[in-house]
């Protein structure tokens, strides 16, 4: 499939042995191929960031929707869980069952898996790098 500039970007904490986990389980049962991922810390999330006053000191996986366009618009926390189940479909679109949980709770919930997050599945000291057929997909790899 073809990637545009405007298919949704997943921001993700590049050090984090979860989320590199999570990474690898969307691209093997991505069905659509045009999700695309960034480092936290990367030029790319920054610019993000800047754009969205309530994204700064954010420490949590964000999902930009129309990345760059004047109708950009970004979800966090367990709200950008959501819309990963979303956007995978399949048998995953069951977990959206979630919803009917309060945001208020899933975030707090989301936030105290998120703080032992490096002891559950450990902290790289680099971004690990993507492997050649998925790398077109990461942004400043």
């Amino acid at each position: 499939m073809t990637v545009h500039h405007s298919d949704p970007v997943l921001l993700y904490d590049g050090l984090c042995g979860v989320c590199d986990r999570s990474i690898q389980t969307i691209l093997r049962f991505d069905r659509h191929g045009t999700l695309r991922f960034a480092a936290l810390d990367s030029d790319f999330a920054r610019a993000v960031i800047a754009r969205h006053s309530e994204l700064q000191g954010i420490d949590s996986v964000v999902f930009v929707h129309n990345p760059g366009r004047p109708d950009e618009r970004v979800e966090v926390r367990s709200a950008a869980a959501l819309q990963v189940l979303r956007y995978l479909g399949g048998p995953f679109r069951l977990l959206l069952a979630a919803r009917i949980i309060p945001a208020g709770l899933r975030d707090r919930l989301y936030d105290r898996f998120a703080a032992i997050r490096y002891r559950v599945a450990g902290r790289y000291d680099t971004c690990p790098v993507p492997g050649p057929k998925v790398r077109a997909r990461f942004l400043e790899v």
